[in-house]
Protein backbone atom coordinates (compact mmCIF):
# COMPACT_ATOMS: atom_id res chain seq x y z
CA UNK A 1 0.00 0.00 0.00
CA UNK A 2 1.26 3.45 -0.75
CA UNK A 3 1.75 5.45 2.42
CA UNK A 4 -0.78 8.15 1.60
CA UNK A 5 -2.77 10.39 3.75
CA UNK A 6 -1.40 13.27 5.80
CA UNK A 7 -0.36 16.86 5.37
CA UNK A 8 2.60 18.06 7.39
CA UNK A 9 1.32 17.62 10.90
CA UNK A 10 2.37 15.89 14.10
CA UNK A 11 0.34 14.45 16.98
CA UNK A 12 1.11 17.52 19.08
CA UNK A 13 -0.17 19.79 16.29
CA UNK A 14 -3.55 18.05 16.39
CA UNK A 15 -3.90 17.41 20.11
CA UNK A 16 -3.59 13.67 19.48
CA UNK A 17 -2.23 11.43 22.26
CA UNK A 18 1.32 10.11 21.75
CA UNK A 19 1.57 7.22 19.30
CA UNK A 20 2.71 3.91 20.86
CA UNK A 21 6.28 3.03 19.86
CA UNK A 22 5.36 -0.25 18.17
CA UNK A 23 2.85 1.57 15.93
CA UNK A 24 5.07 4.60 15.33
CA UNK A 25 7.77 2.49 13.68
CA UNK A 26 5.21 1.25 11.14
CA UNK A 27 3.86 4.68 10.19
CA UNK A 28 4.94 7.04 7.40
CA UNK A 29 6.76 10.12 8.56
CA UNK A 30 6.76 13.83 7.94
CA UNK A 31 9.98 14.51 5.95
CA UNK A 32 10.28 17.96 7.51
CA UNK A 33 10.16 16.79 11.13
CA UNK A 34 10.71 13.03 11.03
CA UNK A 35 7.62 12.60 13.21
CA UNK A 36 5.26 9.67 12.52
CA UNK A 37 2.03 10.70 10.88
CA UNK A 38 -0.95 9.49 12.90
CA UNK A 39 -3.60 7.15 11.48
CA UNK A 40 -6.68 8.78 10.07
CA UNK A 41 -10.07 7.80 8.68
CA UNK A 42 -9.19 8.64 5.09
CA UNK A 43 -5.63 8.38 3.83
CA UNK A 44 -4.85 9.58 0.33
CA UNK A 45 -4.37 12.64 -1.81
CA UNK A 46 -8.12 13.30 -2.05
CA UNK A 47 -9.31 14.82 1.24
CA UNK A 48 -13.06 14.90 1.49
CA UNK A 49 -13.63 12.43 -1.34
CA UNK A 50 -16.73 10.49 -0.26
CA UNK A 51 -17.91 7.77 -2.63
CA UNK A 52 -20.81 6.73 -0.40
CA UNK A 53 -22.27 10.22 -0.66
CA UNK A 54 -23.03 9.35 -4.30
CA UNK A 55 -25.12 6.27 -3.53
CA UNK A 56 -28.42 7.94 -4.44
CA UNK A 57 -27.20 8.14 -8.06
CA UNK A 58 -26.64 4.34 -8.30
CA UNK A 59 -29.23 1.77 -9.24
CA UNK A 60 -30.53 -0.52 -6.50
CA UNK A 61 -28.38 -3.53 -7.44
CA UNK A 62 -25.18 -1.46 -7.45
CA UNK A 63 -26.05 0.24 -4.18
CA UNK A 64 -26.75 -3.09 -2.50
CA UNK A 65 -23.41 -4.60 -3.60
CA UNK A 66 -21.32 -1.58 -2.59
CA UNK A 67 -22.98 -1.02 0.78
CA UNK A 68 -22.63 -4.70 1.59
CA UNK A 69 -18.87 -4.33 1.36
CA UNK A 70 -18.98 -1.63 4.03
CA UNK A 71 -21.70 -2.85 6.36
CA UNK A 72 -21.33 -6.63 6.32
CA UNK A 73 -17.95 -8.18 7.10
CA UNK A 74 -18.20 -11.86 6.14
CA UNK A 75 -17.48 -14.44 8.86
CA UNK A 76 -14.60 -16.86 8.51
CA UNK A 77 -15.88 -20.15 7.11
CA UNK A 78 -13.00 -21.53 5.05
CA UNK A 79 -9.80 -21.11 7.08
CA UNK A 80 -9.31 -22.85 10.41
CA UNK A 81 -8.96 -21.05 13.72
CA UNK A 82 -5.20 -21.72 13.57
CA UNK A 83 -4.88 -20.36 10.02
CA UNK A 84 -6.88 -17.14 10.52
CA UNK A 85 -4.30 -15.22 12.63
CA UNK A 86 -1.58 -16.22 10.16
CA UNK A 87 -3.60 -15.03 7.15
CA UNK A 88 -4.38 -11.75 8.94
CA UNK A 89 -0.69 -11.21 9.72
CA UNK A 90 0.36 -11.92 6.13
CA UNK A 91 -2.25 -9.52 4.74
CA UNK A 92 -1.16 -6.85 7.21
CA UNK A 93 2.39 -6.94 5.84
CA UNK A 94 1.55 -7.23 2.14
CA UNK A 95 -0.79 -4.24 2.27
CA UNK A 96 -0.31 -2.41 5.58
CA UNK A 97 -3.19 -0.34 6.89
CA UNK A 98 -1.41 1.24 9.84
CA UNK A 99 -2.16 4.63 8.24
CA UNK A 100 -5.90 4.00 8.71
CA UNK A 101 -7.74 4.28 11.99
CA UNK A 102 -9.28 1.07 13.30
CA UNK A 103 -12.79 1.97 12.16
CA UNK A 104 -11.75 2.37 8.52
CA UNK A 105 -9.49 -0.63 7.96
CA UNK A 106 -10.56 -2.91 5.14
CA UNK A 107 -11.19 -6.57 6.13
CA UNK A 108 -8.96 -8.22 3.55
CA UNK A 109 -8.58 -11.66 5.15
CA UNK A 110 -12.33 -12.02 5.67
CA UNK A 111 -13.09 -11.38 2.01
CA UNK A 112 -10.41 -13.80 0.82
CA UNK A 113 -12.00 -16.40 3.07
CA UNK A 114 -15.45 -15.61 1.63
CA UNK A 115 -14.21 -16.09 -1.94
CA UNK A 116 -12.68 -19.45 -1.14
CA UNK A 117 -15.70 -20.61 0.86
CA UNK A 118 -18.00 -19.74 -2.05
CA UNK A 119 -15.67 -21.33 -4.60
CA UNK A 120 -15.44 -18.17 -6.71
CA UNK A 121 -12.56 -18.36 -9.19
CA UNK A 122 -11.15 -16.23 -11.99
CA UNK A 123 -12.03 -18.77 -14.65
CA UNK A 124 -8.47 -20.01 -15.20
CA UNK A 125 -5.74 -21.81 -13.31
CA UNK A 126 -2.12 -22.57 -14.13
CA UNK A 127 -1.79 -26.27 -14.86
CA UNK A 128 0.91 -26.70 -12.20
CA UNK A 129 -1.17 -25.00 -9.48
CA UNK A 130 -3.63 -26.71 -7.12
CA UNK A 131 -7.15 -25.21 -6.70
CA UNK A 132 -7.12 -21.79 -5.06
CA UNK A 133 -8.30 -22.98 -1.65
CA UNK A 134 -5.66 -25.68 -1.46
CA UNK A 135 -3.04 -23.25 -2.74
CA UNK A 136 -3.79 -20.69 -0.03
CA UNK A 137 -3.74 -23.33 2.67
CA UNK A 138 -0.47 -24.84 1.48
CA UNK A 139 1.03 -21.38 1.08
CA UNK A 140 0.26 -20.40 4.65
CA UNK A 141 1.91 -23.58 5.89
CA UNK A 142 4.91 -22.77 3.71
CA UNK A 143 5.17 -19.26 5.13
CA UNK A 144 5.05 -20.69 8.65
CA UNK A 145 7.82 -23.16 7.82
CA UNK A 146 10.03 -20.34 6.49
CA UNK A 147 9.38 -18.22 9.59
CA UNK A 148 10.46 -21.03 11.90
CA UNK A 149 13.50 -21.80 9.77
CA UNK A 150 14.73 -18.20 9.62
CA UNK A 151 13.70 -16.94 13.06
CA UNK A 152 12.75 -19.95 15.17
CA UNK A 153 9.29 -18.59 15.93
CA UNK A 154 5.79 -18.56 14.46
CA UNK A 155 5.15 -15.92 11.79
CA UNK A 156 2.57 -14.14 13.96
CA UNK A 157 5.16 -13.80 16.76
CA UNK A 158 7.73 -12.03 14.56
CA UNK A 159 8.43 -8.31 14.39
CA UNK A 160 7.22 -6.56 11.20
CA UNK A 161 10.71 -6.48 9.70
CA UNK A 162 11.18 -10.18 10.33
CA UNK A 163 7.81 -10.93 8.76
CA UNK A 164 8.82 -8.90 5.72
CA UNK A 165 12.02 -10.90 5.44
CA UNK A 166 10.00 -14.13 5.37
CA UNK A 167 7.69 -12.83 2.66
CA UNK A 168 10.67 -11.48 0.71
CA UNK A 169 11.86 -15.05 0.20
CA UNK A 170 8.65 -15.81 -1.72
CA UNK A 171 8.86 -12.59 -3.70
CA UNK A 172 12.42 -13.46 -4.69
CA UNK A 173 11.42 -16.79 -6.22
CA UNK A 174 10.63 -14.75 -9.33
CA UNK A 175 14.39 -14.20 -9.57
CA UNK A 176 15.24 -17.91 -9.49
CA UNK A 177 15.83 -18.42 -5.77
CA UNK A 178 14.20 -21.18 -3.72
CA UNK A 179 12.34 -20.69 -0.42
CA UNK A 180 14.60 -21.61 2.52
CA UNK A 181 12.12 -24.10 4.04
CA UNK A 182 9.01 -26.10 3.24
CA UNK A 183 10.46 -28.01 0.29
CA UNK A 184 7.68 -30.61 0.36
CA UNK A 185 5.09 -27.83 0.15
CA UNK A 186 6.76 -25.94 -2.69
CA UNK A 187 7.02 -29.12 -4.74
CA UNK A 188 3.22 -29.12 -4.79
CA UNK A 189 2.82 -25.35 -4.97
CA UNK A 190 5.10 -23.25 -7.22
CA UNK A 191 6.07 -20.40 -4.89
CA UNK A 192 6.25 -17.76 -7.61
CA UNK A 193 2.72 -18.55 -8.75
CA UNK A 194 1.47 -18.64 -5.17
CA UNK A 195 3.00 -15.21 -4.60
CA UNK A 196 1.02 -13.80 -7.53
CA UNK A 197 -2.20 -15.48 -6.35
CA UNK A 198 -1.74 -14.10 -2.85
CA UNK A 199 -1.04 -10.56 -4.02
CA UNK A 200 -3.90 -10.66 -6.51
CA UNK A 201 -6.34 -11.58 -3.75
CA UNK A 202 -5.02 -9.04 -1.25
CA UNK A 203 -4.93 -6.13 -3.70
CA UNK A 204 -8.21 -7.13 -5.35
CA UNK A 205 -10.09 -7.11 -2.05
CA UNK A 206 -8.58 -3.82 -0.92
CA UNK A 207 -9.32 -1.82 -4.05
CA UNK A 208 -12.85 -3.20 -4.39
CA UNK A 209 -13.78 -1.41 -1.15
CA UNK A 210 -15.27 2.11 -1.08
CA UNK A 211 -12.75 3.25 1.55
CA UNK A 212 -9.97 2.52 -0.94
CA UNK A 213 -11.88 4.35 -3.67
CA UNK A 214 -11.90 7.45 -1.46
CA UNK A 215 -8.16 7.06 -0.97
CA UNK A 216 -7.33 7.03 -4.70
CA UNK A 217 -9.91 9.59 -5.78
CA UNK A 218 -12.20 7.17 -7.61
CA UNK A 219 -15.75 8.51 -7.78
CA UNK A 220 -17.40 5.11 -7.59
CA UNK A 221 -19.83 3.42 -9.98
CA UNK A 222 -21.12 5.70 -12.72
CA UNK A 223 -24.17 3.63 -13.58
CA UNK A 224 -26.73 4.77 -14.53
CA UNK A 225 -25.48 8.37 -14.39
CA UNK A 226 -22.47 7.82 -16.65
CA UNK A 227 -19.23 9.78 -16.97
CA UNK A 228 -19.02 13.36 -18.22
CA UNK A 229 -15.30 14.13 -18.54
CA UNK A 230 -13.63 11.46 -20.63
CA UNK A 231 -10.54 13.41 -21.75
CA UNK A 232 -7.68 15.46 -20.29
CA UNK A 233 -7.64 13.51 -17.03
CA UNK A 234 -10.09 15.84 -15.36
CA UNK A 235 -12.11 14.62 -12.36
CA UNK A 236 -15.85 14.34 -12.56
CA UNK A 237 -17.77 17.12 -10.75
CA UNK A 238 -18.53 14.71 -7.89
CA UNK A 239 -14.89 13.60 -7.49
CA UNK A 240 -12.36 15.26 -5.21
CA UNK A 241 -9.38 17.21 -6.50
CA UNK A 242 -5.91 15.79 -5.96
CA UNK A 243 -3.85 17.49 -3.24
CA UNK A 244 -0.31 16.12 -3.03
CA UNK A 245 2.15 16.57 -0.19
CA UNK A 246 5.45 15.11 0.98
CA UNK A 247 5.85 11.99 3.12
CA UNK A 248 8.41 9.28 3.73
CA UNK A 249 7.80 5.55 4.21
CA UNK A 250 8.72 3.89 7.50
CA UNK A 251 12.45 3.36 7.83
CA UNK A 252 12.01 -0.42 7.80
CA UNK A 253 9.80 -0.52 4.70
CA UNK A 254 10.93 -2.77 1.85
CA UNK A 255 8.42 -1.52 -0.70
CA UNK A 256 10.78 1.04 -2.20
CA UNK A 257 13.00 -1.62 -3.76
CA UNK A 258 12.57 -2.71 -7.36
CA UNK A 259 14.02 -5.45 -9.48
CA UNK A 260 12.48 -6.32 -12.87
CA UNK A 261 11.30 -9.89 -13.19
CA UNK A 262 13.64 -11.94 -15.35
CA UNK A 263 16.75 -9.97 -14.34
CA UNK A 264 18.25 -6.71 -15.52
CA UNK A 265 18.73 -7.70 -19.18
CA UNK A 266 16.01 -5.95 -21.25
CA UNK A 267 15.41 -9.06 -23.33
CA UNK A 268 14.53 -11.11 -20.25
CA UNK A 269 12.40 -8.63 -18.33
CA UNK A 270 8.76 -9.52 -18.00
CA UNK A 271 5.57 -8.45 -16.29
CA UNK A 272 3.59 -11.21 -14.56
CA UNK A 273 0.30 -11.93 -16.28
CA UNK A 274 -1.94 -14.74 -17.34
CA UNK A 275 0.22 -16.13 -20.13
CA UNK A 276 0.27 -19.90 -20.19
CA UNK A 277 -3.06 -20.32 -18.45
CA UNK A 278 -5.83 -22.60 -19.55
Amino acid sequence: MSWFGWRRQTPSDQGIPPIPADLAERLPTDPATGAPLPPRAQPGYYPGNDVLAQQDTWDEATRRVVLDRVNNVPPFRFFTSAEIPLLRAVCARLLPQDDRDEAHRIPIAEHIDARLHAGRIDGYRYDDMPPDGEAHRLGLHGIEAIARQLHGRAFVALAPGEQDAVLQTLHDTHHGTEPPAGEDIWRRLPPDRYWLLLLQDVVGVYYAHPYAWDEIGFGGPAYPRGYMRLTKGQPEPWEGNEERYDWEPPASARSGGYRPLGGSHPGRQQTPGQGGTH
